[in-house]
């Protein structure tokens, strides 16, 4: 499963990077997030518990910052089990961009599942992790404080 999109913050780009690499603001962003601390200079540790419908496993694991261009660009990848449903995994290349007095921030995001997870359909999983993506967005920009417009796919 692919994703993607665009989105201009009302911060500069600083701003939003300091806020991307802060467990606090991710913990109150991520929706389901109940655990994210720093493990590592480059990894996190997190639990989350995803609402997939008909069930709601928690799922716990490692997100690992690769390719790190300090205020510009990094990858986020990450895995995390939940349990006897089986196995999530992702990866999420996130760009920022001067716009204005504000930030563009786009991202490509790809992943998938394994186990009992895919046996409730392709379509449940995807459309789970995109109301995901785009919570994350708007809970992000709220904790921040500041305005976000979606500007569609990347």
């Amino acid at each position: 499963m692919e994703f993607g999109g665009r989105y201009r913050i009302g911060a500069d780009r600083m701003a939003v990077w300091t806020a991307l690499n802060d467990p606090e603001m991710l913990k109150a962003a991520i929706p389901g997030c109940t655990h994210i601390a720093w493990s590592g200079e480059n990894t996190l540790d997190l639990a989350i518990t995803v609402n997939l419908g008909v069930m709601k496993p928690v799922f716990k694991g490692e997100l690992l910052l690769s390719n790190v261009d300090v205020a510009q660009s990094y990858t986020l990848s990450g895995k995390g089990k939940g349990g006897l449903l089986g196995l999530a995994e992702g990866s999420a290349d996130i760009t920022l961009a001067d716009d204005g007095e504000g930030t563009l921030l786009a991202f490509t995001a790809k992943g998938g599942a394994s186990g009992q997870i895919m046996k409730l359909g392709k379509a449940l999983v995807g459309n789970s992790a995109q109301r995901i993506i785009d919570g994350f967005f708007e809970r992000f920009a709220g904790a921040m404080g500041v305005e976000i417009t979606p500007l569609g796919p990347a």
